[in-house]
């Protein structure tokens, strides 16, 4: 696009603003669960909002050989008796080409997630979820590598090998998470990893692959060996302060030197960073670290240096999973309370990273199967009926900024667009009173609304000079009163079963923000004068938004 340059007599707040590029990693990627749910028309409803109003380029999800798939067949029928042998696997691809239709039909792309095991190559079976997901080290690695060269040949000769090139590929999920997500040893992961990249890059030398997709960052020993051991996990009551600990990546440094040993393709580098010691649903479970505001921010930064001082330092770094809790049970999920502790995230990491992946964009969603409830703690921007949560509004926030970043500040940003030139600004108010605290994960709804009373209000006052007298911005704010639908269910008395009408006057509640309309004066001259409570997000953008 052509380069938009910005007046000459443009001051923000007195000064000159230098500007410099602005990743939106918000919205490279954006997580789903299983790919057996993208068949479903309410989540192809979903992902396409995602697509349109929050600018979502890629989606990632689990499941893609899952047995609910029928990719790879070795028996035929069976319903009413026993299934007739093959004499030899058979490739189907009908479900697989009907979500990778949809997700290009919709204008993204899939960020493909190679797993997990068909039945049928796996040594252990059913190792977790709702669903049954088959996550072990195949019985005949050559039988592996002949299912990826299958289905990545199948893509390219029905999309085209330029299309296909785009498409990231990211060898299994989580595979330090034994005996869930992998059932082997760390080793046998890396094997499969290598057996995995190098056929990809035996069909095609510019197809990009990348590892290991393992979880969150721990401050203790506990996957240091071939297998996790929870007798080396810090104990909660010693972890007092979470920053005093030392938090590091899980088999990065291991993966690297595998790669590098052997002299294996590493296009980019893949992890999780929940701010949590925990990457799975441990509601009640086990007494997991809350981290502090800003370790996102920190660990990117830890992974950046791993990178540069590796030998691959090209490598690009993929989050390909994030949010404020791993738990999909989490009833912050569905409050106001995260969409200024997002909106911090990703503007403070937008430098440190390719793309950083939230998950998921909707609660259809079935690892623990269907939520119980229309706000149930899912992880989704939008609940099962696709009412928008706070955390859909913030993301739609986000995608009106620039990729100019002109000004970051301590509490927002002023951008332009390079196409147009146009200004945009996003506020926030991540109440001082947290400190430094991060978002604790919350059972229900009720125990979240103490948070609440955290404060203060934050007046947020900048001028801007230099732009086209008469030029209109419009203002939306997200707060506990504009755009709090979880809040509104709660006052009906959170009901388990939504009415046709109490969904029909959610849908108006998630969508009443404050909204107003700014005019920069005759002398050009823009005034931001705006107060913003508690857990608030602004957006101040070229034109009206509603």
């Amino acid at each position: 696009m052509p380069h938009e340059a910005l007046p000459s007599s443009l001051l923000i707040d007195g000064q000159k603003p230098a500007g410099v590029a602005l990743r939106h990693v918000w919205n490279e990627c954006v997580g789903a669960g299983r790919a057996n749910e993208a068949l479903r028309s309410d989540w192809q409803a979903h992902f396409r909002e995602a697509v349109d109003v929050l600018g979502a380029r890629y989606v990632r999800f689990h499941g893609l050989f899952h047995d609910d798939m029928f990719v790879y067949r070795t028996e035929n029928g069976g319903g009413f008796g026993p299934a007739e042998p093959l004499p030899e696997p058979v490739y189907t691809f009908s479900y697989v080409d009907k979500v990778f239709d949809a997700i290009l039909d919709a204008g993204a792309r899939p960020f493909v997630e190679l797993g997990f095991m068909p039945r049928q190559l796996a040594t252990q079976t059913e190792t977790l979820f709702w669903w049954k997901a088959h996550c072990s080290p195949p019985k005949d690695m050559g039988l592996w590598v002949e299912l990826v060269t299958t289905t990545v040949q199948h893509w390219i000769d029905r999309y085209g090998i330029d299309e296909v090139r785009r498409w990231p590929f990211e060898v299994w999920n989580e595979p330090n998470l034994v005996p869930n997500f992998w059932t082997g040893t760390r080793t046998q992961y890396f094997e499969l990893y290598e057996a995995t990249a190098k056929a990809i890059k035996a069909i095609d030398p510019q197809l990009k692959v990348g590892g290991p997709s393992t979880s969150v960052f721990v401050p203790d020993a506990r996957y240091a060996g071939e297998r996790h051991d929870p007798s080396l996990e810090v104990e909660t009551a010693v972890a007092a302060d979470p920053d005093d600990l030392d938090w590091q990546p899980v088999w990065i440094h291991e993966f690297i030197e595998y790669c590098a040993q052997r002299g294996l393709p590493v296009d980019f580098l893949s992890t999780h960073l929940y701010p949590t010691d925990y990457a799975a649903d441990s509601l009640g479970k086990v007494s997991a670290i809350t981290r502090q505001r800003d370790a996102t921010y920190l660990d990117l930064q830890s992974m950046r240096k791993v990178i540069e001082n590796s030998p691959y330092p090209d490598a690009e770094l993929h989050i390909t999973e994030w949010s404020t809790s791993p738990s999909s049970r989490d009833a912050i999920h569905d409050t106001l309370f995260p969409a200024s502790y997002i909106v911090r995230a990703f503007i403070k990491g937008s430098p440190l990273a390719e793309s950083i992946s939230y998950w998921t964009f909707t609660d259809v969603f079935e690892e623990g199967g269907a939520g119980i409830g229309p706000f149930h703690g899912g992880f989704g921007f939008v609940n099962e009926q696709g009412l928008h949560k706070p955390a859909f509004h913030a993301m739609a926030m986000l995608n009106r900024l620039g990729d100019r970043l002109l000004v970051e500040l301590e509490h927002g940003a002023i951008t332009s667009s390079s196409a147009t030139g146009d200004l945009s600004a996003i506020f926030y108010n991540y109440p001082s009173e947290m400190g430094k605290t991060g978002l604790a994960s919350q059972r229900t709804y009720a125990d979240t609304r103490a948070l609440a009373e955290m404060g203060p209000a934050r007046r947020v006052q900048h001028t801007i000079e230099g732009l086209t007298p008469g030029a209109e911005f419009g203002v939306e704010i997200l707060d506990w009163n504009h755009g709090n639908v979880a809040e509104a269910w709660y006052q009906m008395g959170s009901p388990l079963n939504l009415s046709r009408e109490q969904t029909a006057e959610l849908r108006d509640v998630a969508d009443r923000l404050h909204r107003a309309v700014l005019t920069v004066s005759d002398d050009g001259v823009l005034d931001i004068d705006l107060d913003l409570p508690a857990w608030a997000v602004a957006s101040v953008a070229p034109k009206p938004t509603y």
